[in-house]
This record gives C-alpha cells, structure tokens and sequence, in this order.
C-alpha cells in the first residue's frame, strides 16, 4: 500500500475511477446487446443515435480505444441498414 499522501489520494482517484468506467461499460454493452437483439426497424432507428453517442462518449472518456468504437459503431450501422432493406 501506498506511503506518501498524495499516492493515497491517486489510489482512492484511481478506484473511484475504474468503478465510474465500469459502470459506463458495462451500461454501453448493455445497450449494444439490446439493440442488437431487436427486430423492428422502427425501434432500431429511434434507439441507434443514442447507443453510438454512448460509444462516442467511452471513447472519449478513454474506456476503450477510438477503433475500437468505430468498429462497434460500424458493425450497429451496418445491422441497422441491414434491417431497412
């Protein structure tokens, strides 16, 4: 365990942080799953923007890498265009 002041302060930083990310994490795949199992292209439509503006924001907030969200996104896009045709 940390010694100096400032270290236990980066320790308690670094732990609320992880559980903030995960939190976030866990809550994007969450939705990605949900989106994916849906059928009606209507709802699909609606739920889209938000469920890529929360990939937008993990990348962002340096959660996962920026490919890999443009991979995530890419792959929802596609399934939604898949589904209007």
């Amino acid at each position: 365990m940390a010694n100096h002041k400032a270290t236990k302060k980066d320790v308690r930083q670094s732990a609320k942080r992880r559980e903030r990310n995960k939190y976030y994490g866990k809550t994007t795949r969450n939705a990605i799953r949900n989106l994916n199992t849906m059928t009606d292209i209507k709802e699909v439509t609606e739920k889209t923007p938000s469920v890529l503006s929360m990939i937008d924001k993990l990348a962002r907030r340096g959660v996962i890498h920026k490919n890999k969200a443009a991979n995530l996104k890419s792959g929802l896009v596609k399934k939604t265009n898949k589904l209007s045709k």
